[in-house]
């Protein structure tokens, strides 16, 4: 059985090549920005230089939640790519294989159709959050380098201005857990991708979101109520995953941070895995979805397409 799945992944990535071409591509676009933060910052000298001495001067505090910012700067473009990349994954991998008759070669294989949508839900919620860790981890290092090549050739110190205080590793065991966490918060609107990729004839983007936009519109005009837009609004929200153990955002708040010792400025030390695996809404998600995997399952191995 796991091998059966790691041979059913392997092949998602090589007929999805978008799994690892889109944060290749977010990681190039990043690296592009870097340089041309460079070029940029070449015309203005004297301002340069005057950071660089600045930067210098100032506690391991400042230059650390400077490092972080730059950090999750990068990271948010990777997120918001990976967000869109799941979505259209999970609407199009059951679809396409149908639209190009592929589903008849593998059907004369002996895999089950429950392994093959198990192994599509476990690409979307396994594998394409571990690459998108895999290319935000290498941005992280080129563009640290490519800076740090910078200051260099500034007459600054790269030793003291980013690899002595960069917050690295606590940012990618941070940064791991959300991306891994993420897929399990809107799983059961992975479920329901998978579900309708397997089921429409056609267009599975308009079939999938008209619902979610129309249902919750109808709800309030005939009861007067919004349970359902909250629903879908709070599996769409990171902030109202339950994994936080304190608002970030009170991080960046300077009276908070003149508060914090250095050992305290940490991003793992925001998150609760605890608090989101006991989380009842995590659970009924996950039911949701496997709901919508076992209609999808159904589908898929009674639908003739052929």
């Amino acid at each position: 059985m796991m091998m059966n799945q790691l041979a059913l992944m392997r092949r998602e990535v090589w007929e999805h090549r978008s799994i690892w071409v889109t944060p290749s591509a977010v990681a190039m676009v990043v690296t592009l920005l870097t340089l041309a933060m460079f070029v940029a910052a070449s015309k203005f000298g004297d301002i340069t230089d005057m950071a660089i001495i600045g930067a210098s001067s100032v506690g391991d505090h400042e230059r650390r939640m400077a490092l972080l910012a730059t950090l999750l700067g990068y990271t948010s473009v990777f997120l918001i790519a990976m967000w869109i990349l799941t979505i259209f994954y999970c609407l199009d991998t059951l679809y396409s294989e149908r639209k190009d008759k592929s589903i008849l070669f593998w059907r004369s294989l002996p895999i089950t159709d429950a392994e093959t949508v198990i192994s599509k839900l476990l690409t979307a919620m396994l594998l394409i959050p571990l690459v998108t860790f895999a290319a935000v981890a290498a941005s992280h290092l080129v563009n640290l380098v490519l800076i740090s090549l910078w200051i260099n050739s500034e007459g600054g110190s790269p030793g003291t201005l980013i690899w002595g205080s960069v917050p690295l590793f606590d940012t990618w065991l941070a940064l791991l857990v959300v991306l891994l966490a993420v897929p399990l918060w809107i799983s059961p609107l992975l479920g329901w991708f998978l579900f309708v990729s397997a089921w429409t004839k056609r267009n599975p983007f308009l079939t999938a979101f008209l619902p979610l936009a129309v249902l919750p519109i109808l709800e309030y005009v005939i009861l007067r109520s919004h349970l359902l837009w909250d629903a879908i609004t709070a599996r769409l929200s990171m902030q109202s995953m339950p994994l936080f153990s304190i608002n970030p955002d009170l991080i960046f708040d300077d009276k908070s941070f003149r508060n914090l010792r250095l050992e305290d400025l940490s991003l793992l030390k925001l998150l609760d895995i605890s608090k989101l695996l006991s989380s009842l809404e995590l659970w009924i998600g996950l039911i949701v979805c496997g709901l919508f995997a076992t209609a999808a399952i159904y589908i898929r191995r009674y639908r003739d397409d052929s």
